[in-house]
């Protein structure tokens, strides 16, 4: 228990603790991205429970790259007060917490950015609905809504950020030959597609500085035909770390993998829990980066496992905390039952409802 409740620092910030509250969309926003009471409520929940960092939902830096519908805007500087308003009740509170910098690229939805949706390529045979390829012009320009973005988050007081590029978002399209069929310096090769994360990367340090926490959350694997690879992700770990990531989240697969991907409702074993274990233990052999795992972790034995073993620095959860915003204080009690969450998914379509993010087997018992 000593190392999982042990005081850390990620870049200059101290955490109380090796628990990650993993970003989650909860549609709780207003419908113009903007944070409200309930959505400061839940924060302070989880800040309260004992999380040691917590992690937004996604939040777009572009209103063209929105996804879902109350989803938390970064795009502008009128979002400042009320993000401001977050951190400052996570922090009365003692807490620590991050705002996830996004933009859905491909997977963005027209209907409520009122424009077509772009990526890296058009996605024909990928999406539904074929976009358009960006320019080289609109690349730059959302490497700088990134950057003031990233700017918005620490003049509203956040503790850093994190970068989206994971899930077959933007960032990870351009990272995924299944995405990307460009033929410029942003295509092709892996040199090429790693080149725009690492422009936004650079430029959110220019605007926040060396010591601001930055880290980053990116496939392991994207479990699709001419996806990323484990191996390009290890590479991609090293590229990232000498550009002075400050820590990277583990995660895998996009809507589009289906059954490709690891993951599982039945998670009575601890033995199918922690899906992107070998990708983490491959990256912190290849690297000296602080490695966060998320994906499946239902259980404080595996979660200390997966530290004392050194597989992770830090263990990252999301549905477990939909259901027991307190469940770090209760472990931390000496209640180490598992996770009350069943993995059923249900909260998946709540975030759409009116009602925002919600757990329904705990609605049904109640």
């Amino acid at each position: 228990m000593v190392k999982l409740f042990e005081a850390t620092k990620m870049g200059d910030l101290v955490l109380p603790n090796r628990f990650i509250r993993s970003a989650t969309w909860e549609g709780l926003a207003s419908e113009t991205g903007a944070c409200t009471p309930e959505l400061v409520d839940l924060m302070v929940a989880l800040a309260r429970g004992g999380v040691g960092l917590i992690l937004t939902g996604h939040a777009y830096v572009d209103s063209r790259g929105q996804a879902t519908p109350r989803q938390l805007g970064a795009h502008r500087d009128d979002c400042i007060d009320g993000l401001g308003e977050m951190s400052e009740a996570v922090h009365r509170e003692g807490g620590r917490i991050m705002i996830q910098l996004s933009h859905a690229g491909l997977m963005a939805d027209p209907d409520l950015t009122g424009v077509q949706p772009s990526g890296p390529s058009t996605g024909e045979g990928m999406v539904k609905v074929p976009g358009l390829e960006m320019t080289l012009d609109q690349i730059q320009e959302t490497a700088e809504a990134f950057r003031k973005a990233a700017g918005r988050a620490r003049e509203a007081g956040f503790d850093g950020v994190q970068i989206h590029a994971a899930h077959g978002y933007l960032l990870s399209q351009f990272l995924s030959r299944a995405f990307n069929k460009r033929s410029d310096e942003y295509g092709g090769s892996f040199e090429n597609r790693t080149r725009f994360v690492l422009e936004v990367l650079r430029r959110i340090r220019s605007t926040v500085g060396r010591y601001y926490p930055v880290s980053i959350k990116i496939n392991s694997e994207d479990f699709l035909d001419k996806g990323l690879t484990l191996e390009e992700f290890v590479k991609m770990g090293d590229l990232l770390e000498r550009a002075d990531i400050d820590a990277i989240e583990v995660s895998g697969g996009t809507v589009l993998s289906g059954n490709r991907a690891p993951f599982r409702k039945d998670l009575t074993f601890e033995r199918d829990q922690a899906y992107f274990r070998k990708a983490a233990r491959a990256l912190k052999k290849a690297t000296k980066v602080v490695v966060i795992l998320v994906g499946g972790i239902r259980s404080y034995h595996v979660a200390e496992r997966m530290v004392d073993e050194g597989i992770a620095d830090y263990i990252s959860m999301s549905r477990p905390f939909i259901r027991e915003p307190m469940i770090i204080k209760r472990w931390q009690e000496g209640d180490l039952r598992k996770a009350s969450c069943i993995s059923c998914n249900g909260c998946l379509a709540t975030a759409r409802s009116s009602q925002g993010l919600y757990c329904v087997e705990e609605r049904k018992s109640a």
